[in-house]
């Protein structure tokens, strides 16, 4: 299996054979050129995690991807709110989609409290599997839920929702032995420095930087 971080929480899985996208945000751009996937996967429809305006230019270079969103965004578009991003299938908490060999499990339902006074919306984290690779967890904005059998963890740096002590319990529970930071635009050189030794130094799980978007064999 080999990963690409693309920017904040973009990341490129390729596993048994298939390209799988994850979280197309305004943040970051390395994706909009990305060609033979097979699928795409949004956590949530915060514009850093779901690029409307260019979302639709990528599926149309992908025409055979399957997109997979979090339950609340199909009615979204329905509503005429986001542009039109072309046949979208929701995945809830529960949920478990066949890509072939690739096994896609949705887990959590709800995005972390960012302020008592701001409405909470879904979120779901996803687990990609398959025979013989490693799991990959991706949680969108949320440490609520920390799934078993996780081997690669997409570990939120920073974020509004938030804190270096929650960030170091999520990763101790998901307990992955292997994992990269991700959401991290909003973080300097010296942050993300800063997040990255922290959690190496006071978890069990060896994480790695993969900014710039060079594959990582895992």
């Amino acid at each position: 299996m080999h990963l690409q971080h693309l920017g904040h929480a973009c990341v490129l899985v390729e596993m048994a054979g298939l390209r799988i996208l994850f979280d197309p945000g305004n943040l970051s751009d390395a994706w909009r050129s990305l060609t033979d996937l097979d699928a795409v996967l949004v956590t949530h429809l915060h514009p850093d995690h779901l690029d409307d305006q260019q979302l639709p230019a990528l599926l149309a270079a992908n025409p055979s991807a399957r997109v997979l969103v979090e339950p609340s965004i199909p009615g979204l578009v329905r509503d005429g709110k986001i542009a039109e991003l072309g046949a979208i299938t929701p995945i809830a908490a529960g949920d478990t989609v066949s890509l072939g060999p690739v096994t896609i499990s949705a887990v959590g339902g709800t995005h972390a409290e960012i302020h008592r006074d701001i409405p909470r919306i879904g979120n779901v984290g996803l687990l990609v599997s398959a025979e013989g690779e490693p799991t990959v967890f991706h949680p969108g904005d949320s440490y609520a839920t920390a799934p078993e059998g996780v081997d690669v963890l997409a570990m939120p740096a920073y974020g509004p929702w938030a804190a270096m002590k929650e960030t170091i319990d999520f990763v101790r529970a998901v307990a992955a032995p292997h994992g990269f930071p991700i959401h991290d635009e909003l973080l300097n050189d010296r942050g993300r420095a800063l997040v990255l030794g922290r959690v190496n130094d006071m978890t069990e799980t060896a994480l790695v930087d993969l900014r710039g978007g060079r594959p990582q064999a895992f």
